[in-house]
């Protein structure tokens, strides 16, 4: 009576009944040409308005996981980015004050050079009211006298020229304090709006995933809800098998007789290997959980009778069965078989359907078959079957 959705088997029961709606869906939009009975249940428009809130609520609580992943995503790119600008201004921040410095320092050799350029030609000029015949006079000789001449306009070439460099050099710097101060307000233009994009993908992720809680939180509370209903289902169970010891019994048309009870948990050649492991313990080939009823029949159905079952992948509830296993190229009809696989449908005592294997069929209106599952337990047992408490799914022969 259940199924493998596409969550580990380690997640409680609730969560792995989730993806059931679609097939609902899908059963209503591919007619089945038979005629069945309409059973009356008092938990099924509990259970199935239940599950299509876990559906949905489920279903917004994954995309909205998946937004929050995007957008953490988001949030590291744009912070590696920041980092990166960040490295950038860093590296030009520290040019731009090596340019102040340089600027500083070529300022104050125009001054140095300035004041010894004034004094000089305030000296050269104190000099220059000598008349070149008092300085010839003044000097030991006229060697001495072109000396002191050249040695004049030297100086004075000297720190014109050095001066002029100086000027050049500070213009140039200048130029280049110009070009930094750009590309530091560029770099700190980026830098904002890198700022500003990741607050706005923070305050996204952080209403996100406040969505994502709420949605989980509403999925949690709708499984509980669920899980009070199918301990319902339990209890309806028992009281319809006397807890495994009534041999025979109804509930609206569904009905059986001879019931073996429950004999253990591994029987029908079922594998032990799954078996012992203990009811819903792990998943089987089929994607569905072990020692429920429906993994019972897909095994049954593949290794005693040879017939092509494939994956369920999450569809494969019991009540499913008449719907998914058209992808399989089964057929459903009112006609059991040996090897055919019986289907109750939703009823007052099994919300989620139960499946049995078609063992042998009697001339008079009833079927034997064996099955897993049948009082709660995870047993193997067999019984008769009225053969208008179902429909039957023909698998294909492999």
């Amino acid at each position: 009576m259940k199924l493998r959705t596409t969550t580990p088997a380690s997640i409680p029961f609730m969560a792995k009944s989730l993806l059931v709606v679609s097939v609902i869906v899908i059963a209503f939009a591919v007619p089945i040409h038979f005629s069945s009975t309409v059973f009356a249940d008092k938990y099924d428009d509990q259970i199935n308005a239940l599950q299509q809130e876990i559906n949905k609520y489920q279903a917004e609580a994954s995309r909205l996981g998946g937004e929050a992943k995007t957008l953490q995503s988001a949030l590291a790119t744009l912070a590696a980015e920041k980092a990166q600008i960040q490295a950038q201004l860093d590296l030009s921040q520290a040019k731009y004050d090596k340019l102040v410095v340089d600027i500083a320092d070529t300022e104050k050799k125009i001054k140095d050079n300035q004041d010894a350029l004034g004094e000089t030609i305030a000296n050269l000029y104190v000099d220059g009211k000598i008349s070149p015949l008092e300085m010839l006079a003044s000097s030991k000789n006229v060697g001495d006298y072109l000396d002191k001449q050249e040695y004049r306009n030297s100086v004075r070439d000297q720190l014109t020229s050095t001066i002029a460099e100086i000027k050049a050099l500070k213009i140039k710097l200048d130029a280049q304090k110009v070009e930094v101060e750009q590309v530091l307000a560029q770099q700190k233009s980026q830098k904002e709006i890198l700022v500003a994009k990741e607050t706005e993908q923070q305050n996204l992720l952080n209403t996100t995933q406040g969505q994502e809680a709420a949605y989980q939180q509403l999925t949690a509370k709708t499984s509980t809800d669920m899980a009070a209903i199918q301990a319902q289902q339990r209890a309806a169970i028992a009281a319809l098998t006397n807890n495994g010891r009534n041999t025979s019994g109804s509930a609206g048309s569904f009905q059986f007789r001879s019931f073996s009870g429950n004999q253990g948990s591994c029987g029908g050649g079922y594998p032990s290997s799954w078996c012992n492991l203990g009811l819903d313990a792990t998943t089987d080939n089929w994607a569905l959980y072990t020692r429920e009823c429906v993994s019972y029949t897909a095994w049954a159905a593949y290794n005693r009778f040879g017939k092509k079952v494939t994956s369920f992948m999450g569809m494969g509830f019991a009540y499913q069965w008449p719907s998914t296993a058209l992808s399989m190229g089964a057929n459903v009809d009112n006609n059991p078989e040996v090897g055919s696989v019986a289907i109750s449908p939703i009823s007052n005592f099994t919300p989620l359907g139960h499946a049995m294997m078609v063992e042998q069929v009697y001339g008079d209106g009833w079927v034997r078959v064996s099955q897993y599952n049948f009082a709660g337990t995870g047993e193997y047992s067999t019984m008769d079957l009225k053969v208008s408490s179902a429909v039957y799914v023909h698998f294909q022969d492999r």
